[in-house]
């Protein structure tokens, strides 16, 4: 398995970035992808998720609204586009699967239920 972020960078409050995973090396579609972040200093919290069955997804309450996640099956991609960003939003990035996703349509939030993840890459957000 392996996962690959891109597509960060730094912007001011209120712009957009999009964030995209690779994947290989598994079936998408028994399982689901999500993104994580990490402020300096502060845990790794769940983001978002979208389940590879059937394309559920899910959302923390800090970017509903905000944020959406989606998949390209036919590029093996996963996408997190992010609108109306705000400082609070800064932090590295980082997709995640796991065996436990497979066929769920459970929203696993804690990082010790995935098993595989990319690099990460940077967002920041300025004031």
């Amino acid at each position: 398995v392996q996962l690959v972020e891109s597509g960060g960078g730094s912007v001011q409050t209120g712009g957009s970035l999009r964030l995209s995973c690779a994947y290989s090396g598994f079936t998408f579609e028994e399982y689901g992808i999500a993104w994580f972040r990490q402020a300096p200093g502060k845990e790794r919290e769940v983001v978002s998720w979208i389940s590879g069955s059937d394309g559920a997804t899910s959302y923390a309450n800090s970017v509903q609204g905000r944020f959406t996640i989606s998949s390209d099956n036919t590029k093996n991609m996963v996408y997190l586009q992010m609108n109306s960003l705000k400082p609070e939003d800064t932090g590295v990035y980082y997709c995640a699967t796991s065996a436990l996703t497979y066929y769920t349509t459970s929203f696993l939030t804690r990082t010790s239920q995935y098993d595989f993840w990319g690099q990460g890459t940077q967002v920041t957000v300025s004031s």
